[in-house]
């Protein structure tokens, strides 16, 4: 199986034409995997009651991140389908679909980094000394978010900035209402551009796949009914957060 794929040019040169989409079914059967052997072990593990709904409900998330959440989630998913469906067979008109949903998630990510920056707490976002003694400590609770929303966020980040990076360079290359395909590129850095763009294509599918999984998890349900509705449980809070490193207001 290859990794990325050649072809050769008009003078019989080989040249990089992008990753191998091989790895497709590479990355779905590891993250099924992963889901598969993550339920396993969760099955056999004993697991706390499950704190209550009821009572004061405190802020976790506010209206508009919610509705930047979904807003890029919906994003990614179309430029997922758009880019991906054509690949495995599935024929239709993509293309402008695939870009009008880039430019989406790209005004919706300049939009978040700059409420991040100014309006909200980046630190919330840093991962320090006592985050990596959660996994090994019952006794450490995590502040707004733990080591592992954490590390979702980071990688998640760095593979958008990527495929957002990647994707404007080729969108410079075709036709648009705004201007004509263009020719700028040599073969050989547009397949460097395909590669990456194809790369963190498929790191966001196993992320996705392990995102969705996460999300639909019985004790992990009250994060994702919370980024719908914005708020948590006060008892939710205090089985699995510190207040002494998050205390959020008492939601509306």
């Amino acid at each position: 199986m290859d990794i990325v794929e050649f072809r050769e040019d008009v003078w019989g040169r080989e040249v990089l034409l992008g990753v191998s989409w091989d790895l497709l079914w590479v990355v779905l059967t590891l993250s099924a995997v992963a889901i598969m052997v993550h339920i396993v072990v969760m099955t056999f593990l004993k697991s706390p009651p499950r704190p209550s709904a009821a009572g004061l409900h405190m802020e976790r998330h506010a209206a508009v991140d919610r509705g930047f959440h979904w807003i890029m989630a919906v994003s990614v998913f179309v430029l997922l389908f758009t880019g991906v469906l054509p690949v495995v067979g599935v024929d239709f008109s993509w293309l402008t679909i695939h870009w009008v949903a880039g430019l989406i998630l790209t005004a919706a990510v300049v939009f978040h980094t700059l409420r991040a920056l100014f309006w909200q707490k980046p630190r919330e976002m840093w991962v320090g000394a006592d985050d990596f003694r959660e996994p090994f400590d019952a006794g450490t609770k995590p502040g707004k978010y733990s080591l592992a929303q954490k590390g979702m966020h980071h990688a998640m980040t760095a593979l958008v900035l990527l495929v957002i990076g990647t994707g404007l360079v080729l969108f410079a290359m075709i036709d648009t209402p705004w201007w004509n395909r263009s020719n700028a590129l040599d073969e050989s850095t547009l397949g460097w551009i395909f590669l990456l763009h194809g790369a963190s294509t498929l790191g966001l599918i196993g992320l996705v796949a392990l995102h969705v999984y996460f999300a639909l998890r019985p004790e992990k349900r009250f994060y994702t009914r919370s980024m719908i509705s914005g708020w948590i449980s006060e008892d939710e809070l205090r089985a699995n957060h510190d207040p002494a490193r998050w205390s959020p207001e008492r939601s509306a």
